[in-house]
């Protein structure tokens, strides 16, 4: 179980899933499912692991039509980080450190990096609990290359302390990756996430997702982000914080970054959804800051 403080009362909650990861997840699974061949990412291993109710495909959330270009946006992003793990990988990196880990299935899909790579995943104590489980039912286990780190934000734990008690180096190289996190965040906590993430040893490279002011999306994509923000605003999880990509640049910049650029969701377009029959294309809202330390 895992503990969490409403008001001045203790609650006792059962470990469980959160449940933007577990729609996440479902996304991956449909593009493989419902889009038209080639996938851009093929992913399954979530829809495993989160185990929805029959008829989950039903749900308004999972409309294959009116959900296409989040869908794309959550297949992008993912498939940009595999690449670019997989090219810091053979640059030197052999530490892998995914931030609000939700249910990515790395570990399970890619097997091959094994013997070159060591995965940490840092999430809260309740859904890292639900997940250890869950592998360990679904029959992946927890392999000697995955690290799972719980860390209670809410109680103020430091997410870089345990981080190296899990068995972290500071002084290797590392990919480290913050996606669907940072509009959670005060603009002050991703500033001083940043800052920890600068202090990372040389040759190492960040990559984190950051949500555009709705002014700077294409106009067909507003009601679908504003829908959203509605969303998580009454689910008790608002977005809060919006960069401009010059913002981001300059807060990473400030943070100590030697090198800092920004990565759109129109290159994402261009790179893995051009020449496309069925139309499928990522939806204007979620840009990446890369950086390197």
């Amino acid at each position: 179980m895992y503990v969490s403080r409403v008001a001045d009362e203790q609650v006792i909650l059962e470990p469980g899933p959160d449940q933007t990861a577990v729609r996440t997840a479902l996304w991956r699974a449909i593009h493989v499912q419902v889009d038209a061949p080639p996938p851009v990412l093929v992913d399954e291993v979530g829809l495993q692991l989160a185990d929805p109710e029959p008829g989950w495909r039903a749900r308004p959330d999972m409309d294959p039509g009116f959900t296409s270009g989040f869908r794309a946006s959550i297949v992008a992003r993912a498939r940009f980080i595999e690449d670019l793990v997989a090219a810091e990988i053979d640059a030197g990196a052999g530490q892998y450190v995914l931030l609000g880990a939700g249910l990515d299935t790395f570990v399970q899909r890619r097997p091959e990096f094994s013997g070159r790579l060591r995965v940490f995943e840092v999430d809260q104590p309740g859904p890292q609990a639900w997940k250890r489980q869950r592998l360990i039912d679904a029959g992946y286990g927890i392999p000697d290359w995955l690290r799972l780190v719980p860390v209670d934000f809410e109680a103020g734990a430091s997410w870089w302390d345990l981080l190296t008690e899990a068995g972290f180096s500071p002084a290797a190289p590392a990919v480290a990756v913050s996606t669907g996190v940072s509009m959670y965040l005060t603009k002050e906590a991703n500033a001083a996430t940043l800052r920890q993430l600068a202090a990372l040893a040389p040759g190492s490279t960040v990559a984190m997702t950051f949500m555009l002011p709705m002014e700077l999306l294409d106009e067909r994509d507003r009601p679908g982000m504003a829908m959203a923000q509605n969303g998580a605003r009454a689910s008790g999880t608002p977005f809060i914080s919006f960069f401009t990509p010059e913002e981001m640049l300059q807060l990473a910049s400030e943070a100590g970054f030697k090198d800092v650029r920004h990565v759109s969701g129109t290159t994402l377009n261009d790179r893995y959804f051009a020449g496309r029959g069925d139309g499928l294309r990522v939806s204007t809202g979620e840009d990446f800051l890369v950086a390197n330390t």
